[in-house]
């Protein structure tokens, strides 16, 4: 399990795991209020004169915008840094890249499809990094989502999650968060797909702290049942397309989020995905337009959590 590195001078977020659920609970309390703020035009340039340096191995939509603007908003700057575009495709190291940027900006965040080039970063550079997205771990999705949970049902401990299909990056980390919260997660993923064995095993430990129950099943049905929450992804991860046609035997129909799905459910439960979806795979498209579908301020909330952790990184206010 990935632990949290902290030094006298900075500190990295690489997965949720690196958060306490007090700490948690500090960023959704902050990013509730950047919130209000923007959404009131009173935003405080809390940033001015910093840069966050943004690596992207990965493509992205949510995950640059978000950030990017983040950074604007709060009255500092944001420098994209594409894989061509910088000289780690020219060969050189992981740890002279984050040496030689810590001297130029005061923020790291990076996309990346390995979870130890993302470590190897925040070992090596000398200013706070953020996991934008690894093979591993999403940790800024899940603080949106867990921000997006909060906003519909009032509260985090004593719902119930249902997850749908692969157990991958996003599955991994928002089980840790849901256990650090006191949200019970039910994961349905087929046999060989699962969470990381090392994610259920702590995951399950934080629960019987906080009151959570986590399980794992490879029945849909089991896990919808009577959910407050229904949460899926793709069935596919970048740099995994040529499974698709193994997975696709594998998931379909059995994994998709449909509405025989949704009334296993409770009635008030709310369907959520972190985006881009495939329509017709893993949701159908009349669940992610409809009613229950709080997508879309899912991805906007990216956007104010991610504001809320910059803020607390650079500015070293106490997580």
């Amino acid at each position: 399990m990935m632990t949290l590195k902290i030094s006298s001078s900075k500190r990295d977020l690489l997965g949720v795991q690196d958060l306490a659920a007090s700490e948690i609970q500090a960023i959704l309390k902050l990013a509730a209020k950047l919130k209000k703020q923007q959404k009131a035009g009173t935003t405080q340039p809390l940033l001015r004169g910093k840069t966050l340096g943004m690596i992207f191995q990965k493509p992205s939509t949510r995950t640059r915008v978000s950030f990017e603007v983040g950074m604007n908003q709060l009255g500092g700057s944001a420098i994209y840094l594409g894989a061509t575009d910088i000289q780690l495709t020219r060969g050189e190291t992981i740890e002279d890249t984050a040496k030689t940027l810590s001297r130029y900006v005061d923020c790291l965040m990076a996309r990346v499809y390995d979870h130890k080039d993302v470590e190897k970063l925040a070992a090596s550079a000398s200013i706070p990094v953020i996991n934008g997205l690894s093979d591993a771990f999403h940790p800024c999705q899940i603080l949106a989502d867990l921000l997006t949970i909060q906003e519909y049902k009032k509260k985090l401990k004593g719902l119930h999650l249902a997850w749908l299909g692969d157990g991958n990056n996003v599955c991994n980390d928002l089980m840790l968060g849901a256990a650090k919260t006191g949200i019970s997660m039910t994961a349905a993923c087929p046999e060989g797909y699962g969470p990381l064995e090392q994610v259920i095993r702590a995951a399950c430990r934080e629960g019987e702290e906080n009151g959570a129950e986590i399980r794992v099943t490879t029945d849909p049905a089991i896990a919808a049942k009577d959910a407050d929450i229904v949460v899926t992804d793709t069935f596919i991860s970048i740099g995994k397309e040529g499974e698709w046609a193994t997975r696709e035997t594998i998931f379909l129909p059995k994994y998709q989020v449909n509405s025989r799905i949704m009334r296993l459910a409770n009635k008030d439960a709310i369907f959520m995905h972190c985006l881009p979806a495939k329509r017709g795979q893993e949701v159908t498209s009349d669940i992610i337009d409809g009613s229950q579908s709080v997508v879309w301020d899912e991805a906007e909330n990216r956007l104010h959590v991610q504001k809320a952790v910059l803020c607390m990184l650079m500015k070293k206010a106490p997580l």
